[in-house]
């Protein structure tokens, strides 16, 4: 089998179509193209090995695709690869490969999680959920939730846009209620009430 022609650029995903004399297609990668020396008028005895190899590199492009778009954990990452279709191997690999350069860290993203929870205003119980749900390895908490600032200042000033009438004792149930869901406990919203002046 001979390779017939291999596009000129690579399309929006950064792949190039190669087209061999048999009439297979094959969209490959910069990397593997490059690894392999293809070039028009290669004679292959077989294409599995690109095949496994493009597959391989796909893999570390869609975890770089996940990385860049979100804070993800190792264990996130890798089951995130597995529901988009990269088979158990490929994902261990794309996490290793990330892991080694550095662009992956479980301990950095842990703190990123629980800074984006206090700009938003949530209580520490939130951050908690939110670093269970990204697949923290729990040793990782502890320390990126030493400090959580007061957030009674946040929690007031919330409260404050939720309650028109403060006399209003629905109102103001309904209000502790977002803020509990905020992750906040009942002892912070009732200093934050305080603070306000509502009973």
């Amino acid at each position: 089998m001979r390779i017939d022609s291999i596009s000129q650029s690579p399309d929006r995903t950064g792949r190039y179509l190669v087209k061999c004399s048999d009439g297979t297609a094959l969209k490959l990668y910069r990397q593997t193209v490059e690894d392999f020396r293809l070039y028009p008028g290669l004679e292959l005895e077989s294409l599995d090995v690109l095949r496994e190899h493009n597959s391989r590199y796909s893999a570390k492009m869609r975890a770089v695709r996940i990385v860049s778009a979100s804070a993800v954990s190792k264990r996130d990452l890798e089951n995130r690869l597995v529901r988009k279709g990269e088979t158990e191997e490929q994902a261990k690999e794309a996490v290793k490969w990330l892991s080694e350069l550095n662009l992956l860290d479980d301990r950095q993203t842990a703190n990123q999680i629980v800074d984006s929870c206090v700009r938003k205003g949530y209580g520490i119980a939130r951050a908690k959920q939110a670093l269970y749900e990204k697949q923290i390895p729990k040793q990782l908490w502890e320390e990126a939730l030493e400090g959580y600032p007061d957030q009674t200042d946040r929690i007031a000033d919330f409260l404050r846009t939720k309650l028109r009438d403060p006399e209003d004792p629905k109102q103001v149930r309904r209000a502790i209620d977002a803020a509990l869901r905020r992750g906040h406990s009942y002892g912070d919203v009732k200093r934050a009430l305080e603070r306000i002046g509502t009973d």
